[in-house]
């Protein structure tokens, strides 16, 4: 049975299978923020967050099994390190975040962190943009305003926290794109998967209380969905073409609306629409462009521009 649905799934155009893996991680992950949400009223997110990276641990031991001690190999210890630390911080902002924020404000505002990562690689990288997606990034902050409304509104600190977590995976994924140019992606991961588990058992510690079989169950189940919600976005954006897979990301706002409303009864405003659309068309383009970029022979890119 299992055989015969990877058989179909293969006999898919590549797009079509890069859709079908985004819209199957959106799922993943709306329902594990779904998860963080109700159990954040028996455990501290803080310990929610440490089990989400202990059950992780489990992803790596096929690997360790397949090619030994070789996804260990590295000169840049450091690097792997400092990554480890800038996700964990923003995984615990954004577990506590999703404890005490509207699961739609929460998916809306998530959406920042590749607008904050284009613009760190103008500025660490020197990645040239041109005048199309500063357009786009312009609009996308034009959106975290409309949906925050400071001044109009009272910004709360879980929406703030949200943001903040979204500027640490910012950085992070500059500092995975620095480790790209010489580490695999099989030693990028396990070093992630390795160091998060020990980091944020420490402010786990603080806050523990013991969990029942229960919650444990409960917390492995929102382990392998966050994992495999990563493996098919990962596999979804390899497969796909970028303008194809990506539209589909927005299904996230959709799900955390159903859940948000027929779990905790949560009804987003108009404003939480607006902002989250204009930010999600911002994020959009600028993937779509950064394609487009790419896909640019050396003969063409001196001839022409970037973004024109």
């Amino acid at each position: 049975m299992f055989d015969s649905y990877i058989e179909k799934i293969n006999c898919l155009s590549g797009n079509l299978r890069g859709v079908l893996f985004m819209f199957v991680a959106t799922i993943c992950f709306s329902v594990m923020h779904a998860l963080i949400r109700y159990m954040s009223a028996e455990l501290h997110p803080f310990e929610l967050a440490f089990f989400r990276n202990l059950f992780g641990l489990l992803v790596v031991i096929p690997w360790f099994i397949r090619y030994g001690l070789k996804p260990l190999k590295t000169k840049r210890l450091g690097l792997h390190a400092l990554r480890a630390g800038i996700n964990a911080m923003a995984m615990l902002m954004f577990f506590y975040a999703v404890s005490i924020t509207p699961l739609a404000d929460v998916a809306a505002l998530s959406f920042t962190a590749p607008i904050f990562a284009t613009v760190l690689a103008i500025l660490i990288l020197g990645e040239v943009v041109g005048f199309r997606r500063w357009c786009a990034i312009l609009f996308g902050f034009c959106g975290t305003l409309v949906l925050l409304r400071p001044g109009l509104d009272v910004v709360s600190g879980g929406q703030l926290l949200v943001v903040a977590s979204a500027s640490f995976w910012a950085c992070a994924l500059i500092v995975i794109k620095i480790l790209g140019r010489t580490e695999s992606s099989v030693t990028i991961i396990t070093y992630l998967i390795l160091l998060m588990a020990p980091l944020s058992a420490i402010p786990a510690a603080m806050v523990w209380s013991t969990p029942n079989f229960q919650q444990l169950s409960v917390m492995a189940v929102m382990g392998v969905l966050g994992t495999f919600g990563q493996l098919l976005m990962t596999q979804a954006l390899k497969e796909g073409d970028t303008n194809a897979v990506m539209p589909l990301d927005f299904l996230k706002m959709i799900w955390a609306v159903l859940l948000g409303f027929f779990v905790f009864g949560e009804i987003p405003g108009i404003f939480t629409w607006v902002g989250g659309a204009m930010i999600f068309a911002s994020i959009t383009y600028i993937a779509y462009r950064e394609h487009k970029v790419r896909q640019i022979t050396p003969l063409e890119a001196v001839a022409r521009p970037a973004d024109q």
